[in-house]
């Protein structure tokens, strides 16, 4: 009987063990969806900063007439009346 109950609990001993280093929630499954999260976190901490810096630009472009000047000048190559432009050329 003894023997009956210790192969038992062996048994169960060996199955939880299975769950834990091979089964559907295994540790290796834990570590790779925690190296997933990290990555993610990573990524989205880079994109938070881009859209503030883009947000920035736009609120810029609303409310700073400044910014669009400096938009045009950089961008479209426009020039003031009355500016002359001087291009150097290497």
């Amino acid at each position: 009987m003894i023997k009956l109950v210790n192969a038992f609990l062996l048994l169960l001993l060996v199955l939880i063990h299975y769950g834990l280093w091979a089964g559907q929630s295994s540790l290796g499954v834990y570590f790779e969806l925690k190296e997933s999260v990290s990555q993610q976190t990573q990524e989205n901490e880079r994109n938070k900063a881009r859209n503030d810096v883009l947000y920035a630009e736009i609120n810029d472009l609303k409310n700073g007439r400044e910014a669009i000047e400096e938009r045009a000048r950089n961008d479209l190559g426009m020039i003031r009346e009355g500016e002359v432009f001087y291009r150097v050329i290497e």
